[in-house]
């Protein structure tokens, strides 16, 4: 009997679908995947080839894919008409680099809104909504790195100004750059400093637990928080509110993961198969779903089931993920993520954004070398 050795994030929602998919995968075809876990924090910055040497199959998100092809430590996939078929927003492509799949998704995500419905009746509509809520001392966001880059990079790309994403040049348009550094500090100076330490699991977790939270305005969405047996006070996730009226939802921060195989495995065809069965609509929709995953696939977020014992999270959000934007995928950007993280955080609090769009210009331009 075959066994892969998988490594994935230690949140149940990372964790528990990859369980329940690999206990259905070894009843039909006798491969065992046993499924390790790592934190969040480790999960966004634990180099990916150390675990390629360790681990078949691999889970990761987007903007390590440069880094990743420049290692050669993980193996192309074929490509998978009925996953990409399925790509909510830009899922699937964000994994496509040089001509090549490096993983397929499993689970979609963006930066969306999240409110106590026990304590208002809807999300705000517009930035200036935002704003009156967190003058009353309702509203958090999480601004732990690369949080805070998120939020910048949602406000940034919401105007109308996505970053560049496709090569050496200018990061961000000066103006734009400068009015979101601007709003997303009028909310900053309105909410909890703490919130500097704090990842979206922090501000769920708080705003599950008490009522001194109503609102998260930018956060990624979490379904474990919004279904129907979610435990404490129930979340409940929606679109993004527009920076003016008539902006509508776009250039939300792409998350979620995808599901990859290491260039290094002694069974590559056993690997694929098993991340393209994990990533496609049947498994997606059924057991990923039923086991607490935040699916990944069109077939399942359409899915009124689905979305039923899901609390209406995909119902609620799938405007927000189908406009997504990406970050940029470049071997150099994960450094520069950390760094932009920290450049923008010290802006918000010391109020230079000029000086700070410069930063991220010269940073960006650096990350190339």
């Amino acid at each position: 009997m075959t066994t892969l050795r998988g490594m994935t994030w230690s949140h149940p929602r990372g964790y528990d679908p990859m369980i329940a998919v690999s206990a259905e995968w070894r009843r039909s075809t006798g491969v065992t995947v046993n499924w390790e876990k790592r934190s969040l924090q480790d999960f966004e910055s634990y180099p990916v080839e150390d675990l390629a040497r360790k681990y078949d199959l691999i889970v990761i998100d987007h903007p390590h894919v440069g880094q990743i092809t420049a290692e050669g430590c993980l193996h192309p996939l074929p490509d998978a008409p009925e996953i990409a078929a399925g790509s909510v927003g830009l899922s699937y492509p964000s994994y496509t680099w040089q001509g090549h799949q490096w993983a397929y998704p499993i689970d979609a995500a963006a930066q969306v809104q999240a409110i106590r419905p026990d304590l208002m009746e809807a999300p705000p509509a517009t930035w200036d909504n935002v704003l009156e809520l967190a003058r009353d001392g309702r509203v958090a966001i999480p601004l732990r790195a690369p949080h805070v880059l998120m939020s910048f990079l949602t406000l940034v790309a919401n105007s109308g100004n996505p970053v560049r994403t496709n090569g050496r040049g200018q990061f961000i348009e000066r103006h734009a750059g400068v009015t979101a550094l601007d709003r997303l500090a009028a909310l900053v100076n309105l909410i909890d400093p703490d919130c500097f330490n704090w990842d979206p699991i922090d501000v769920l977790e708080r705003m599950a637990r008490d009522d001194s939270i109503a609102c998260a305005p930018l956060i990624y969405g979490y379904v474990s928080y919004a279904a129907r047996s979610a435990v404490g006070k129930r979340i409940s996730f929606h679109d993004i509110a527009e920076i003016h009226s008539g902006a509508g939802v776009a250039g939300s921060a792409l998350g979620g993961t995808g599901i990859a195989v290491s260039a290094f495995t002694e069974n590559p065809d056993l690997a694929i198969a098993f991340a393209r069965h994990i990533a496609g609509p049947e498994a997606q929709r059924t057991l990923y779903a039923s086991a607490g995953g935040q699916v990944g696939h069109g077939a399942a977020w359409a899915d009124p089931q689905v979305d039923q014992k899901a609390g209406g999270f995909y119902s609620g959000t799938y405007r927000t993920l189908q406009a997504a934007s990406l970050r940029p995928r470049h071997d150099g950007y994960m450094p520069f993520q950390e760094q932009a993280s920290a450049r923008i955080a010290q802006a918000l609090r010391v109020g230079d954004f000029e000086e700070a769009i410069d930063d991220l210009d010269r940073l960006f331009d650096e990350s190339f070398n």
